[in-house]
């Protein structure tokens, strides 16, 4: 039984408030518009008028705004959020809806820290709804079928990820001090995560920033993540780079017992050894028509509200991503191998220290340790 309880359903869309009317707002404004099982009712953003020109683009004056979930949700039948707005609003925001009995799909990164993402994850808890990050790189049909690939080689010693590009996107990213790990990386750790079905050990990490690089913060790194099982990956990384660019999920490798797989990011993967052939079939197996990136996401999240099982983006797995960026970050930092077991303990402290509702706090004590917490919900 996981911890958050189904929707309750009448056989209709699900009606989704969405939080965030900027850039990345109007993706998902497009997209819950138009898909099936999903009634859009509501759009909140600090700037009513942004929300009016966003509803407008898409021919839908009869949107529900407001400045504030509360005052949405005040006025109109809610069954779901979905929370589009920049990172550090992530928390508060997720927790308002949480507060009102509605489970939330949030953007990544789900909260700024592991220790807000312990604390969302206890409130998660008490609320008894489901809050999901979307990851919208895990949502790639070619990614599944490399998993199911690696899944047909056997032990797996090593995984390789070469993300290499070079955008000029201007403004806070050009700004940041750590742009690629904090920004982008954390796609490629997940997407590992759920090629190994397997949870970070250990990391060691180095950032530098190119000569010609046009970021104030390190835009390159290179880190060797000790992973269950044994199985190193190691994730080499340029948001500086001005050619042979990668796609946007890197070129990976994966070798093992019976052989190795490639994916380029884009088509399906390529497998050479001895197992060869029952890793190809495994491959060819894998759903072709399964909706990719935020679709995919949101076809999860809805999925989950419906039926009551667990998610891939539930809060209580996807801190683990959100670990390997900010012990990546800590290793560079400091020079030094990060264990994880000691990095998690420190975010547990810090989330008892910083939760303020007695309730949270108390489910969160519960837990005894952070891993001990997560996995018995996931």
């Amino acid at each position: 039984m996981t911890y958050f309880d189904r929707r309750p359903t009448s056989g209709g869309p699900v009606r989704v408030a969405l939080i965030g009317a900027g850039g990345m707002g109007r993706h998902w404004l497009r997209l819950l518009h138009g898909d099936p099982d999903t009634e859009l009712v509501g759009l909140v953003d600090l700037d009513r008028s942004v929300a009016q020109a966003a509803a407008e683009s898409i021919g839908r004056s009869d949107l529900r705004l407001g400045t504030s979930l509360t005052e949405v949700v005040g006025a109109i039948p809610v069954d779901a959020v979905v929370n589009v707005t920049v990172p550090e609003a992530h928390l508060p925001v997720n927790l308002e809806a949480l507060g009102l009995g509605l489970p939330v799909l949030c953007e990544k990164p789900i909260v700024p820290t592991v220790g807000d993402a312990l604390v969302l994850a206890a409130a998660a808890e008490v609320a008894g709804r489901l809050v999901m990050t979307s990851q919208s790189r895990r949502y790639f049909r070619s990614l599944n079928q490399f998993r199911a690939a690696v899944s047909g080689l056997g032990d797996i010693a090593m995984v390789t990820t070469d993300f290499q590009t070079g955008p000029h996107f201007g403004g806070f990213r050009d700004r940041m001090q750590h742009p690629l790990l904090l920004d982008m990386a954390i796609h490629a750790f997940d997407a590992c995560r759920h090629l190994l079905s397997a949870d970070p050990v250990a990391v060691y990490c180095e950032e530098f920033n190119p000569t010609w690089s046009w970021y104030d913060g390190d835009a390159a790194a290179v880190a060797v993540f000790e992973m269950e099982h044994g199985t190193r990956f190691v994730f080499t990384g340029s948001w500086c780079n001005e050619g042979l660019p990668t796609s946007w999920n890197g070129q990976w490798t994966a070798r093992g017992a019976g052989g190795s797989a490639t994916w380029d990011g884009l088509s399906a993967p390529a497998v050479d050894g001895a197992a060869a052939e029952q890793a190809s079939q495994l491959a060819m197996q894998e759903d072709s028509a399964a909706p990719e990136e935020i679709a995919g996401a949101l076809a999860g999240f809805l999925s989950a509200l419906r039926t009551g099982a667990t998610p891939y983006g539930d809060i209580h797995s996807n801190v683990w991503s959100l670990a390997m960026v900010q012990a990546a970050v800590e290793s560079a930092e400091r020079g030094a191998r990060i264990p994880m077991g000691p990095f998690m303990g420190r975010a547990y402290e810090e989330a008892l220290d910083s939760v303020r509702d007695p309730i949270v706090r108390g489910r969160l004590s519960s837990w005894g340790t952070a891993r001990a917490g997560l996995a018995a919900h996931r």
